[in-house]
């Protein structure tokens, strides 16, 4: 799969609301099915309270005004009603906002859940092919945009049509040709105003890609600043970014520019529609229709009331088809299949002794061209097992197999005659401690990071596995030694005390088998030779790889792999290997 970057757009989806993702995410409501009914239920009795007054208006400016004699009680009583749905229909809205806000929330909270845990059992090919960015904004902001829709659209589209239809039965009560005057005005609108929703629609699909990638390029420069720095890549990455908000500017101000034909359209068709109704009504007052004068006071509010439910139903569809697109993409990943998952009959590797073999063995990453082919190795239990090799050649392929980082494409991976595919990635991964070139720390203290993957050790035995490996060396550098809360990726220690911190992990674990790859490459020469002492004890015993290219580090192996096309190249030894005289003679002899 070629790489997704900031600089590719991702595909701006169809213009549609896919039902399907609208489903599964309405799913969620069935748990709480009381509280949706109870706000739509306050939110109907509000949009009724909403839609009286102009029948109470028109029978004051009808009935009891023109006989104003005697009728103060009912004024008194008109008036003391209209109160009363002033107050229901300024205070139940905030009920039915409150309860939709919870209940959006919750349902959001479960789908930010369900996607977080499963970006954890995605394979390593899916993030290989996706920059972090463009993740992140999928957990973050097209999720947060479905608790705004929860929140503010959902019931109200239900309570739009409502009015809709009650504020037209209302009208025909009174006038039905006033009420023709009122929809030949307000269809027209609704159809102008969605025409203009429709291009903006299309705009934001391409102002989300746009955003999508600058995010992706503001986490890689956080990500690799003093590489950034080191190159002197500042400015030329400030003109990138310039690009990318630039791009994603012209595009909002392309939405900006539709969006404002909004108000014009509307003030076109509203005054149009006002200047019919009152010339509908001069003609009926001509005719001896003496009540009209109340009647056009309330189908002036009725054209508003109704008015203001066809333009936000627009608004709404255009909002559920923008919500349709953030869950295409937020199912897309929940939906990105896990590939390296347990099977139904997995079973939990026990008593691991650390044997290890590699049968016939064919991979490649992402259908390309095959780093292995037909690759046999066979490791005893407690072997010292040393790679080197080119570059690219498939050393680091090799022990991500044995992790099932990644799957074979042909052959068996096995440990203890178990292929790593029959069996449960919890156990299989709880035998193998890995340690890269590359250490990450979490932010926390010493303890927590070098318990981070034995969380019931104690902090006598955190220490004592740092004491093993040296790393006690860093905690007594620190002002609050082992409790030390370290920054973010352990911002402000070396990449030697990183990576001995790393190697305290390791130890603490005590696995079966050990992977090193490049472990000391980031580690001076008088350390490393400690940590050579360490590994000795450490290591006897349990089956290890080492990926290294310092001679000091893979000399003492039982066996040292040339890896190269494709396969194993030579084997042996270092004496035997040196006395060959072949490649691995030249490359110790290069450096």
């Amino acid at each position: 799969m070629k790489r997704n970057t900031y600089f590719m757009d991702e595909v701006v989806l169809a213009d549609k609301v896919d039902v399907k993702y609208l489903r599964r995410v309405l799913s969620h409501l069935s748990s709480r099915r009381k509280l949706f009914f109870t706000a739509l239920v306050l939110l109907a009795v509000s949009s009724v309270c909403a839609l009286l007054p102009p029948v109470i208006i028109r029978a004051v400016v009808n009935d009891v005004i023109p006989a104003s004699q005697g009728q103060t009680r009912l004024f008194v009583l008109y008036m003391s009603a209209l109160a009363v749905l002033g107050v229901l229909t300024s205070v139940l809205p905030y009920f039915h906002k409150l309860i939709m806000g919870r209940m959006g929330n919750a349902i959001v909270a479960e789908l930010r859940r369900e996607i977080f845990l499963h970006l954890q059992e995605l394979p390593f090919d899916y993030y290989d092919t996706r920059p972090a960015g463009k993740i992140s904004i999928r957990v973050t902001d097209y999720i947060n945009e479905l608790a705004d829709f929860f929140t503010e659209y959902l019931l109200n589209f239900i309570v739009d049509i409502l009015k809709i239809l009650v504020g037209t039965l209302f009208m025909l009560a009174m006038s039905p040709l006033l009420t023709a005057v009122v929809y030949a005005a307000i269809v027209p609108m609704t159809g102008a105003v969605f025409l203009i929703k429709r291009a903006i629609r299309r705009l934001f699909r391409y102002h989300r890609a746009k955003n999508s990638n600058r995010n992706a390029f503001i986490v890689e420069s956080i990500m690799g600043e003093k590489v950034i720095k080191n190159y002197n890549r500042s400015a030329y990455n400030a003109q990138i970014y310039r690009d990318l908000q630039e791009d994603s500017a012209k595009t909002w101000m392309r939405i900006v520019r539709r969006n404002e034909l909004n108000a014009p359209v509307t003030t076109i068709f509203w005054n149009l529609g006002t200047l019919a109704i009152y010339a509908v009504a001069l003609f009926l007052i001509g005719g001896g229709d003496t009540a009209m004068a109340g009647t056009v006071i309330a189908f002036m509010l009725y054209m508003s009331l109704c008015s203001e439910p066809f333009l936000q139903i627009s608004a709404i569809l255009q909002q559920l088809a923008q919500v349709s697109a953030n869950l295409e993409r937020v199912y897309e990943t929940i939906d990105a299949p896990v590939g390296i998952g347990d099977k139904k009959d997995a079973i939990v590797l026990s008593d691991v002794k650390g044997r290890v073999d590699f049968n016939d063995v064919t991979f490649c990453y992402d259908e390309g061209v095959n780093v292995l082919e037909h690759f046999d190795l066979h490791v005893k239990e407690g072997e010292k097992i040393a790679l080197v090799g080119p570059t690219g050649a498939g050393k680091t392929t090799v022990i991500n197999l044995i992790t099932r980082f990644y799957d074979v494409k042909e052959g068996s991976v096995c440990v203890d005659g178990h292929d790593v595919r029959d069996v449960t990635r919890h156990s299989l991964r709880k035998e193998i401690g890995v340690l890269m070139q590359e250490p990450f720390l979490f932010k926390g203290t010493v303890l927590d990071n070098i318990r981070y993957g034995t969380p019931e050790a104690t902090d006598e035995e955190c220490i004592a596995a740092a004491e093993r490996i040296y790393a006690d060396r860093v905690a007594k550098r620190l002002p609050d030694g082992y409790r030390t809360c370290l920054e973010e990726r352990g911002e402000g220690l070396s990449a030697g005390e990183k990576q001995l911190i790393s190697f305290a992990r390791i130890v603490l674990k005590n696995p079966r088998i050990v992977i090193l790859d490049e472990a000391t490459s980031s580690i001076d020469s008088e350390t490393e030779l400690l940590i050579q002492d360490a590994l000795d004890t450490v290591l006897r015993g349990k089956t290890s790889f080492i990926v290294a290219h310092r001679l000091s580090t893979i000399r003492k192996a039982d066996r040292i792999l040339f890896i190269a096309d494709k396969g194993i190249a030579e084997e042996g030894s270092h004496e035997q290997l040196m006395e060959k005289k072949g490649r691995y003679y030249r490359l110790n002899m290069r450096k």
